[in-house]
């Protein structure tokens, strides 16, 4: 066993785990996969970027431990991640969440020391009382500030780029190749929130693979998804979604959309519910938009776009984002709307 300085090094090197009972309750014949980024030591895939973003504007002499207060607009991992490194590496940190985030990212987010305010969910992106708004106020107030801004740093896509991506390929290339794998990646998931997880992971996988096709996830409420019909809400539909973590009003810089080949759209019912059928049958305790990732791989395979890699020996890779960790007191957690009976 190795032993580490610091939790730091275990950022990273997350597991890949087969999904076998959700493929089989779906009767889906590819391979399904999750990348189980709850692994990570701060819980969930965004201490990956967090890491990589205050390492880089270290070595560009950007922020110096004791002296630079980071501070960072969040939806809560991000914050959680960056409040850790902050927290092993000496700097004061503060972080602008919007009010619907789950208490549990909060009381985190204090237990490592860094501050946090809260700002009104329903605040659009660029009003001064969103946490966007907020975080650029306290910076222009704070002597030393530093915004390490998730939404336009090229080391957030690159964090999966160098990091994620493979990972991914080094699991599969662990499993011999057989008439049951293609030992690569065939599709690949995840949920976009900055859009740099799916970003740096389509570039990479691309590159090893060109016929790696990305399905982009994005919730309903959300304007993420191309073509931007898919983002027309129903009359009387509210803009306003319950499921954490993904989906923005405005379209962040290193959301690249040309390297996303499909977009689906999920419901807070079609997310939860899926993340609580992973809960019971794999025994995975992943977070909500884990479950929005999960649902839209199955209804992607069984879509008219999607059905041609439904077939055996393809594989199929799913992110998930974070953890229950975050949302043990969600009433989600307990509700049955859109379980399967």
């Amino acid at each position: 066993m190795t032993v580490y300085d610091n939790m730091l090094g275990l950022i990273g090197q997350t597991p890949l785990v087969k999904l076998e009972k959700i493929k089989n309750h779906h009767n889906i014949n590819a391979n399904l996969f999750a990348k189980c980024e709850f692994f990570n030591a701060a819980g969930s895939v965004k201490d990956r970027i967090a890491l990589r973003m205050v390492q880089q504007a270290e070595k560009q002499g950007r922020i110096t431990p004791g002296k630079t207060t980071l501070v960072e607009a969040s939806s809560g991992n991000t914050g959680v991640g960056l409040a850790m490194v902050s927290a092993i590496k000496g700097y004061r940190c503060i972080i602008t969440m919007p009010e619907k985030m789950s208490k549990e990212k909060e009381n985190t987010i204090k237990a490592l020391g860094a501050e946090i305010i809260r700002t009104p969910t329903e605040a659009a992106h660029d009003s001064p009382e969103s946490n966007m708004g907020k975080a650029a106020q306290l910076v222009r107030d704070i002597p030393g500030a530093v915004m390490l801004d998730q939404y336009g740093n090229e080391d957030n896509p690159n964090a999966h780029y160098y990091g994620t991506a493979p990972e991914i390929l080094s699991s599969l290339s662990s499993l011999s190749p057989s008439s049951n794998n293609s030992g690569k990646v065939d599709v690949l998931v995840a949920g976009a929130g900055t859009g740099g997880t799916l970003t740096g992971l389509s570039r990479r996988l691309k590159e090893e693979n060109s016929d790696t096709f990305v399905v982009g996830v994005d919730p309903r409420g959300s304007v993420l998804a191309r073509p931007e019909s898919l983002n027309e809400l129903d009359v009387g539909e509210s803009e306003i979604y319950r499921v954490e973590g993904i989906g923005y009003d405005f379209i962040p810089e290193v959301l690249k959309h040309n390297l996303v080949d499909h977009w689906v759209k999920t419901t807070d019912s079609q997310s939860f519910a899926a993340a609580r059928l992973a809960i019971r049958l794999e025994g995975i305790l992943c977070g909500g938009s884990s479950g929005s990732a999960i649902d839209a791989a199955v209804r992607f395979l069984k879509s008219d776009e999607g059905k041609r890699f439904d077939r055996k020996g393809v594989n199929v890779v799913v992110l998930l984002a974070d953890s229950i960790r975050n949302y043990v007191s969600s009433s989600w957690l307990s509700e049955t709307d859109g379980d399967e009976q």
